[in-house]
């Protein structure tokens, strides 16, 4: 189920009070592009066409994964909106989650703010997926990101974003006990990520399944 963040914390007093809390439930944060945070569901991307937001989560859903997601409207702060996502993590941890069934999943935009994500929690045990979100001038512009936590990247090759975020790993001072990359070669760019396509989702359902061998 597609659960906004604002509606996380009647979710978790369902759990609390409920006791509706499966052992072997897992949960996913995934975090959009910063199309469609600037446009509606409809509208199309002069390239990449629209942004399939419903039918990815559809596809994390139909895995079996609680999804917590919502549209965000406007040019938010990455910094700060990952400070609301990390609140969100302590509540489920707070209400007994164990901390490697949560995956925070982000892609262009929402994987700078998942890189956030990780650099505020500093919890090593934490699963990410970051998916188009680094260029090497990122070492740069922005120093504050620290990777933490079990880290998966994935890149296109013909996307400007596709690169190896290698550097980002070894700058990074956390302990990072399981680190993957995977760069693709669809030939769609930027547009790879609009869709649910199996070469990105079916790797990052698995390392949201702690399959860090991706086998």
């Amino acid at each position: 189920m597609k659960i906004s963040l604002l509606l996380l914390s009647l979710l978790l007093c369902s759990i609390f009070y409920t006791n509706n809390k499966e052992p072997n439930d897992r949960y996913i944060f995934f975090l959009h592009n910063r199309f469609l945070e600037e446009h509606d569901f409809d509208e199309l991307h002069p390239e990449f066409g629209r942004t399939e937001y419903t039918e990815i989560i559809a596809e994390f859903e139909k895995n079996g994964f609680k999804v917590f997601s919502e549209k965000r409207n406007g040019n938010v702060n990455a910094r700060e909106y990952a400070i609301g996502i990390v609140n969100q993590i302590d509540s489920l941890l707070k209400h007994g989650i164990d901390t490697s069934k949560i995956t925070i999943i982000g892609t262009s935009k929402g994987g700078y703010i998942a890189q956030y994500v990780s650099t505020l929690a500093n919890n090593p045990d934490l699963n990410f997926v970051f998916i188009a979100s680094f260029r090497n001038e990122d070492i740069e512009n922005l120093p504050e990101i620290n990777f933490c936590g079990n880290i998966l990247t994935i890149y296109e090759k013909s996307d400007s974003f596709g690169v190896s975020a290698v550097k980002r790993k070894v700058a990074s001072t956390c302990e990072i006990k399981n680190f993957k990359e995977i760069e693709l070669n669809t030939g769609l760019g930027h547009g790879f990520l609009f869709k649910p396509l199996k070469v990105w989702m079916e790797p990052s359902m698995k390392w949201a399944s702690e399959n860090y061998t991706l086998e």
